[in-house]
């Protein structure tokens, strides 16, 4: 695995466009994921400042509007957290006073929109784009089509080669995750990592923008996380597992992790069918390499098939890979938005996608090397309840071939995902 810089990062095309329409452009993601190594990319001739530098964070908080006006376009601003609610204001002077695009390019370790010190979001004036850590694709040197696809013609089956991985090649793959400082390590020495980054955004990060007292506790809340990822969030289980002293701490200490990127959620799809739907959102370690690192997962122990992590990891894996690659989706395709779906009766999917024509494709992860009839049962299920509204409903899995299963529903190797 060659460097991060050597690595061409899928979502350039769109951090490009965007610098060359909107006056702002942010683009957040987890520390370590890459960000730098990009704008430094995009940017070419223009300023960079980096506010993880505590000498340069003094120097700009002393004399923003002077550094600023004065700067090259486009001003990289590494990590603007840290300069928090003032420089964001200056920033939002300047670019009312000239409205040339381009001229600022922010970038973020926190969610700029959650982050407890930034409270001016830069509406109307910034376009915020999210840099998720390596997809499968970059790692392989493809850019993923599946999504776009699907966004394009939502009635074409989706890429349908048959693939010669197996469950071993992608326990791999998860367990090495997408950190582009970790694909290169060896197991012992990922662990390192993972722990030595567990601790900086937890005990620095987040205290250093939330102030947050109890933060010794959130690596044990992030393992609690990884040890349920891919299933329905119940913070009152998670809270009597921790001594956070009531249910809201126990949240706020949760959106303190989604907001330093290291879980997300997926909220439940309702539409036709509100009144049957759960409201419990699904929730995810936002790298599978994290989470098996969080939990002590090995390539040899993940590929027992009996392993009770195993399913959830794969199912992490598949939608963290789909999550990627709708945020460097074409803005011409229009947006994809992502849910998972579970009625009171048991009818669910892994994954709802509503498509930029209305519609929905549906998805079951399996990590199994074969698969059956049932396997695809609540896709035909949700196919005859919705009709025309349903596009297509694809069940992916760690075995071999391509075959569609019936009208509109097909069985895909995982690697379909990014391998066209």
């Amino acid at each position: 695995m060659g460097a991060n810089s050597l690595i061409e990062r899928n979502i350039i095309p769109n951090l490009q466009q965007a610098l060359q329409t909107f006056r702002v452009a942010v683009l957040n993601g987890p520390r370590q994921s890459g960000k730098t190594t990009v704008v430094r990319q995009v940017a070419g001739e223009g300023t960079f400042l980096t506010l993880d530098d505590p000498q340069g964070l003094q120097a700009l908080s002393e004399n923003p509007l002077e550094i600023l006006s004065s700067a090259s376009r486009p001003v990289v601003v590494d990590e603007i957290q840290r300069g928090g609610e003032q420089l964001v204001w200056v920033i939002k002077l300047i670019v009312d006073e000239v409205w040339d695009s381009g001229q600022f390019l922010l970038t973020g370790s926190a969610n700029f929109l959650t982050a407890p010190t930034i409270s001016e979001s830069l509406a109307g004036r910034a376009v915020l784009l999210t840099l998720h850590p390596l997809s499968q694709g970059e790692l392989d040197g493809r850019r993923a089509v599946f999504l776009s696809g699907l966004a394009a013609d939502p009635d074409s089956p989706p890429p349908g080669e048959d693939s010669q991985l197996r469950i071993g090649d992608y326990v791999e793959r998860i367990c090495a995750g997408g950190y582009p400082e970790v694909v290169k390590l060896s197991p012992p020495q990922r662990k390192a990592w993972f722990t030595s980054h567990v601790s900086t955004v937890t005990l620095r990060d987040v205290v250093d923008l939330t102030g947050a007292r109890r933060a010794s506790n959130l690596p044990r809340l992030l393992r609690l996380i990884a040890a349920g990822t891919a299933q329905e969030l119940v913070a009152s289980k998670i809270h009597n597992r921790l001594d956070f002293g009531n249910v809201q701490t126990t949240l706020d200490y949760l959106a303190h992790l989604e907001m330093t990127y290291l879980v997300h959620q997926l909220a439940p799809w309702s539409r036709n069918l509100t009144s049957r739907a759960k409201r419990r959102s699904k929730i995810y370690v936002t790298d599978t390499g994290l989470a098996a690192g969080l939990l002590n997962l090995t390539v040899d122990s993940l590929s027992e098939p009996t392993h009770p992590a195993r399913g959830q990891m794969v199912e992490t894996f598949v939608v963290n890979e789909i999550r990627k690659q709708a945020s460097w989706l074409d803005w011409s395709l229009g947006p994809i938005e992502l849910f998972h779906y579970r009625d009171r009766n048991g009818l669910e999917a892994d994954l709802m996608m509503e498509l930029p024509d209305g519609r929905v494709a549906a998805v079951e992860v399996k990590a199994s090397m074969t698969v059956g009839s049932n396997d695809w049962a609540n896709l035909k299920k949700l196919r005859d309840l919705m009709g025309d509204q349903f596009a297509q409903g694809i069940v992916f899995y760690a075995g071999s071939q391509a075959l569609p299963v019936g009208d509109r529903l097909h069985i895909r190797p995982i690697e379909a995902l990014w391998k066209s």
